[in-house]
């Protein structure tokens, strides 16, 4: 019986990118941070997975393009989902030819699915944004503080879970803290006294590090924050499907009456732009305004 020796021999792997391809890649995700580079890395890194099966990154058409769009839509890719890809993938080749790597962009004129900017989203009404609240504040305090930054200041998600512990201040009588905005703009805002005091129980006795911590110690990511959201909404009784997630930006806002006043600026009515621009601007302000009722204010 003969017996196989096994070769030792090495077998030549082609690369998965030309050096011209890699400098493009490379160029195009380095003016990006943050997570606007997380963001057009899933959607080079999906488009070109696909190129690898159909074509090579720098020799791909228009048709191939436009198949990768059909693509997306065949797997239940929502619209504004499939635009976006197909932004990044004409903002790469722009970027190509813009640096001589690439004569011309095949993606020039790949048509993109017509969007509505009318936001359709269900976001939670006063009843169950009460609900949210009262059911967070029975359980951890890192998860009465989440949904309090959410609900009660409006931030979204990536700025809750972005904020450190040394960015917490006061200002005129203020608590605030410093969170980074799209585009990596630093802003001050202030925070609700019930926010606070739910910050301060989360934090506990630490001095420095993330705000918020995953069970494994490192810091929150949006995701998470994802989950623990629904799943306290599960605990609240609330199933609107989207509606948790976006607590802070679709909620109904407070109403006030027509004679509501800061005493500060006597502007109407307290949005939270406005508390924002009046906290740092000028001394505390104070409100004289009364919640709406069903009778006229005496």
């Amino acid at each position: 019986m003969a017996t196989t020796i096994p070769s030792t021999a090495l077998v030549p792997v082609a690369p998965v990118f030309t050096n011209t391809e890699r400098l493009a890649l490379a160029g195009f995700l380095a003016g990006y941070t943050g997570l606007t580079r997380q963001a057009y890395e899933l959607d080079l890194r999906q488009f070109v997975g696909w190129c690898q099966q159909q074509v090579h990154l720098f020799q791909a058409r228009r048709a191939d393009i436009e198949l990768f769009a059909r693509d997306l839509e065949a797997r239940g890719r929502a619209r504004a989902t499939i635009t976006r890809r197909l932004c990044t993938v004409a903002g790469f080749y722009r970027y190509a030819v813009e640096e001589e790597l690439l004569e011309h962009s095949p993606a020039a004129h790949v048509r993109r699915p017509r969007l509505d900017y009318e936001s359709h989203a269900t976001g939670l009404d006063r009843n169950e944004l009460g609900a949210l609240l009262v059911t967070a504040g029975l359980g951890p305090p890192g998860e009465h503080a989440l949904i309090s930054l959410l609900a009660l200041n409006g931030l979204r998600v990536s700025e809750a879970t972005g904020a450190d512990i040394e960015a917490l201040g006061a200002a005129r009588g203020h608590r605030t803290l410093v969170i980074t905005r799209k585009g990596g703009k630093a802003v001050t805002i202030p925070l609700a006294p019930r926010t606070a005091r739910a910050v301060d129980l989360a934090i506990s006795e630490r001095t420095e590090g993330p705000i918020f911590l995953a069970p494994d110690g490192r810091r929150l990511d949006r995701h998470g924050a994802g989950r623990l959201v629904r799943r306290i909404a599960r605990r609240a009784g609330i199933t609107n499907p989207s509606g948790p997630t976006r607590c802070g930006m679709h909620s109904s806002p407070p109403r006030w009456t027509q004679e509501s006043r800061c005493e500060t600026c006597r502007k109407p009515p307290p949005t939270p732009i406005h508390v924002r621009q009046c906290v740092m601007t000028a001394p505390a302000p104070r409100w004289t305004a009364m919640p709406l009722t069903s009778s006229p204010p005496m």
